[in-house]
């Protein structure tokens, strides 16, 4: 466990305004918490959903573990994650306003071993913020380099 892991949603930021933040832990079986140690998942296309009165993520790439065997499990599956029942009420309830979703920002191993994961309740932007986000990045770089002296 010398290796440190964090698989991150890069385009989260770009598609979402983020308005609430969590970390969980994660349900995996043996050869998806392998393969995770080895970097091999992806969540870029992953949301989260309830199932009943649980909390799953969807759509999160798990590659196969290459000395698996018939033990292996399926790449895309759901996967239940673990939160305070307080928690899923208070999420559960924001998600009936208009336009919210739960996604997955960060897939890390936590200083004790476990798999975690970053969820944020978020709302999509609309084309306008994007691109007054992309602007504001350009004008914050353009400053940072003549504070630097490199025209």
């Amino acid at each position: 466990m010398s290796k440190e892991v964090s698989i991150k949603n890069k385009k989260a930021s770009y598609l979402y305004e983020f308005l609430d933040t969590y970390i969980c832990g994660i349900v995996l079986t043996g050869t998806e918490i392998k393969s995770i140690r080895l970097s091999k998942a992806s969540i870029n296309e992953a949301f989260c959903a309830f199932e009943g009165d649980e909390l799953v993520v969807r759509n999160m790439h798990i590659a196969l573990f290459d000395h698996g065997g018939h033990f292996n499990h399926e790449e895309r599956q759901d996967r239940k994650l673990l939160l305070k029942r307080s928690e899923l009420d208070k999420w559960k309830k924001k998600l009936k306003n208009q336009g919210l979703t739960i996604i997955p920002r960060k897939l890390f191993i936590s200083k004790k071993g476990w798999a975690k994961m970053q969820i944020v309740l978020a709302k999509g932007k609309n084309v306008h913020d994007k691109r007054q986000d992309m602007k504001d990045k350009d004008s914050k770089r353009e400053m940072d380099r003549l504070k630097a002296g490199k025209y």
